[in-house]
């Protein structure tokens, strides 16, 4: 089949001549056109690649037939002697309308099939930063989900175009501006680079797979002109490196499918926009309920590690957590979650990962995940257990410091509603970043809770050095003033002098915390809208 168009120089008289039917025909052979993508051989090597092609991903990943395409006709005409369309080179981006788990959302991603998913040079890129999908994103208020696959634009635009293009004439605007106002998602489901990738750092979740996805901000064979280093692409970028070591983007997937349902798992837990509320589901979890293995998870011997992960899950709805970056920073554990059906967000130390100190990657994740929730109206509580910062010469190289007093800024300026539950250990500054003094400061403990600026083992030998120096048995002598020191470390001395507000026994956790979630609704419906920011972060 070949349908007729008429160009620009005809007269509107002679386009008239065509027929209703004749040009009803001809936007089903361009919308034909459309499918076809970037053809079945091109689909195939998708394939054998281990990829779905993106209009695969989009159905799989969202409501079954909810997809309103935008710009099926965008692409590069071919056209005979006569100015007939022979074909049409879809353009390499497809987006549209779709919801997901009955939400509407804006969502799109490249055509790896077509041209390697290059950037479509239109006067309005239906795709990548500044493109229409972001625009429908921001008009309408509702979360943005980009499916990337490709490799953003190429030297070949050069003489197309006849000139070079100053960065930021087309730039992320849009992109940065979204990360205020709606959830943003991405996908790394190829292999990224330039546009793509710096769009997939800018999202509030990001996911890749393993094994299939790289990112990187450019590509071995850049690496090897600028470097002289010979790498693969999967070493320069797969999740290893991405997720792993450099936490540059958030989740790693085993499949394409388990991405997906990763996104509609985070997006579950999202509001539509800022203007909202999370979403409350009903929970079949009693809110009551008193798990007796709270009693005695923490073991009786101070230095030994227990599984955090493992007391979270006794606390929230059954079933209901979500992780944020797992295998990074994992001295924190950033959770999405939920108490009695309402979101929340978790940040707890992990004991058994340098006994819960803070390094410079787990405060880089927590400082994300706290802005996280704090945009997105979602009441934030601590499980502490931190002996204070990491120290030494490699933590000091890489600006722990730094990093561990900006989670202390961005914990100090959260205006979302913030629970402080002690387990164990709160020490010093890394102490400080679990608590919201400009909050109502709401701080619970368990019994085994301790806090200070320094542990008193330890914190004897630095404050008596001399006198214990001087003791015909230093050893003893500091034994002697760690014993008498240590019954004012008590939690219920602390208690006594209202210096924290409650201590509660373990196994009351969870109905605590529902009641004091609950409470929180009432506050956040009264804070709706996007954050004010002030000041310089340090």
């Amino acid at each position: 089949m070949r349908a007729r168009i008429m160009t620009a120089a005809v007269s509107s008289n002679s386009s008239a001549e065509q027929t209703d039917n004749e040009l009803i025909a001809e936007l089903q052979f361009r919308r034909q056109q459309g499918q076809l993508m970037g053809g079945p051989a091109a689909i195939e090597r998708q394939h054998a690649a281990g990829r779905m092609t993106v209009r695969e991903r989009i159905a799989a990943l969202i409501d079954a037939d909810s997809f309103r395409e935008v710009g099926s006709l965008a692409g590069t005409g071919k056209y005979d002697e006569h100015n007939q369309l022979v074909s049409v080179t879809p353009a390499p981006y497809v987006g549209g309308l779709a919801k997901i788990d009955g939400r509407p959302v804006a969502l799109g991603g490249e055509d790896f099939t077509v041209r390697g998913g290059t950037t479509f040079g239109s006067a309005r890129r239906k795709g990548g930063q500044g493109g229409f999908v972001e625009d429908l994103a921001h008009h309408y208020r509702i979360p943005l989900v980009n499916l990337i696959d490709g490799a953003g634009g190429s030297v070949t635009s050069l003489k197309r175009r006849g000139h070079s293009v100053f960065p930021g004439v087309h730039g992320f605007e849009r992109s940065v501006g979204l990360l205020g106002t709606v959830p943003v998602v991405s996908a790394v489901l190829g292999t990224a680079a330039g546009g793509p990738a710096g769009r997939a750092i800018l999202s509030h979740f990001s996911v890749m797979v393993r094994g299939i996805s790289q990112v990187f901000a450019a590509g071995p064979p850049v690496v090897k002109r600028s470097l002289g280093q010979v790498i693969d692409k999967d070493a320069l970028g797969g999740a290893k490196v991405a997720v792993d070591k450099a936490g540059t983007i958030h989740n790693a997937a085993a499949s394409e499918a388990e991405a997906f349902e990763q996104i509609r798992r985070f997006l579950s837990f999202m509001p539509s926009n800022v203007w909202e509320l999370p979403p409350v589901v009903q929970s079949a979890d009693p809110q009551d309920r008193c798990d007796e293995r709270l009693a005695s998870i923490v073991p009786e011997k101070r230095t030994q590690a227990y599984n955090m992960h493992r007391l979270l899950r006794m606390v929230v709805d059954q079933d209901s957590d979500f992780e944020i970056q797992p295998t990074y920073g994992k001295s924190v554990i950033t959770m999405l979650a939920r108490l009695d059906g309402r979101p929340v967000g978790i940040i707890a130390n992990n004991p058994m990962v340098y006994g819960g100190a803070m390094d410079v990657h787990s405060a880089r994740k927590q400082i994300h995940f706290m802005e996280l929730c704090d945009t997105f109206h979602i009441p934030l509580v601590f499980f502490v257990d931190v002996p204070g910062f990491m120290v030494g010469l490699k933590a000091e190289e890489e600006g722990t410091l730094r990093e561990g007093m900006r989670a202390v800024y961005i914990a100090g300026n959260l205006r979302v509603p913030t629970i402080t539950l002690v387990i164990r250990k709160c020490y010093g500054m890394a102490g400080m970043a679990t608590c919201n003094k400009n909050d109502v400061d709401m701080k619970l403990a368990w019994p085994s809770a301790e806090w200070g600026s320094l542990p008193v083992e330890g914190g004897v030998a630095a404050a008596f050095r001399r006198e214990i120096m001087a003791a015909p048995d230093p050893v003893a002598k500091e034994r002697e003033m760690e014993a008498e020191l240590k019954p004012y470390a008590s939690p219920f001395r602390t208690a006594e002098a209202f210096a924290v507000e409650e201590i509660i026994d373990p196994r009351e956790t969870r109905p605590v915390l529902c009641e004091w979630i609950a409470l929180a609704e009432m506050r956040l419906r009264g804070d709706l809208g996007p954050k004010a920011r002030s000041g310089v972060q340090p």
